[in-house]
């Protein structure tokens, strides 16, 4: 591809994963933001919670002055204290939908103009119809809160695994459509997020997982993961460095994605849509060195891709 990737998205980066030390609200948040917003390579952030109100408007006044878009991950918010958005008890999903909720006042609160977040645990064959309808209900309480409180702001389901790391309802893609086009009915601000480093987890190609949800799909991830050996300290969903011994994807792998993204209309000189970096640095990496890395990988995917007109 001959021309600028700008020219068809908004290259995003997850703070959250990149430094993972803020991953629970709390560490060198406004340190680490300053490395993203200092990096025009990006031309999004993708944030979590922060729980102390003096760094998260400081936090909101960097990203103001950075012209960065915001996104906000949910996603440590309900993985970090064990909370299910499609849990059978309903005490435990209501109070995992209120977590939601709050941290939809916070994306507001900083400038943020969507919202990720993931299902719950997959209850297994025999209750997962039950959980399904849960975790609809439960989406749509959520997307109607968030029109409430603010025109125009997004909801994101994000695509995980259902049998190897996070072990979600949602999950294989026929399943994700199916939620999707239910929440859909009420809710004109839900879409779907889907990571390429959950493909290889659920086994599944480029073209079979987004092709059925391409009239859903908002918001993509590029990562890594390491599958063949369990011992690995990456095993999973852990999002290791692309090209990482023993990992699933480098620069061929972005290629075919993007190629996919192009092929469903994700990516089109129209519409500047997200692709966001989610890559963490494992024990003794540098958080710096792993996202040049990533922007390597992309550049050079970029460059190997051919797109028919």
């Amino acid at each position: 591809m001959n021309e600028p990737v700008r020219k068809y998205m908004k290259v995003g980066l997850i703070h959250f994963m990149a430094y993972p030390e803020v991953i629970k609200g709390e560490g060198p948040i406004l340190e680490t933001l300053e490395e993203i917003a200092k990096d025009d390579y990006f031309d999004v952030v993708e944030v979590t919670w922060i729980k102390d109100q003096e760094i998260r408007e400081k936090a909101k006044e960097m990203l103001e002055v950075s012209g960065l878009e915001v996104k906000y991950g949910a996603q440590p918010r309900l993985l970090t204290q064990g909370l299910d958005i499609n849990s059978l008890i309903e005490e435990k999903r209501k109070k995992a939908i209120e977590t939601v909720k709050e941290g939809i006042d916070e994306a507001i609160e900083i400038g943020a103009t969507g919202l990720a977040l993931l299902s719950g645990k997959d209850p297994g064959i025999n209750k997962r119809n039950e959980a399904k309808e849960a975790l609809i209900d439960s989406l749509k309480q959520i997307c109607k809160y968030a029109d409430l409180k603010e025109e125009g702001f997004s909801i994101a389901l994000e695509i995980f695994d259902r049998d190897i790391d996070k072990r979600c309802l949602i999950g294989p893609v026929e399943e994700a459509k199916e939620v999707a086009i239910k929440v859909k009915e009420e809710c004109g601000n839900f879409g779907l997020l889907h990571d390429l480093s959950h493909l290889p987890l659920l086994k599944e190609t480029p073209e079979e997982a987004l092709y059925p949800i391409k009239d859903y799909l908002t918001h993509i991830h590029i990562g890594n993961c390491v599958l063949k050996d369990k011992n690995h300290e990456a095993y999973g969903d852990q999002h290791p460095r692309f090209g990482i011994k023993g990992g699933e994807n480098g620069v061929d792998e972005v290629v075919l994605f993007l190629k996919a993204l192009f092929d469903i209309g994700y990516l089109n000189e129209k519409e500047r849509k997200v692709v966001s970096f989610e890559v963490k640095p494992l024990k003794g990496e540098s958080s710096d060195i792993v996202i040049a890395n990533a922007k390597r990988t992309l550049n050079k995917a970029w460059s190997k891709l051919e797109v028919k007109g």
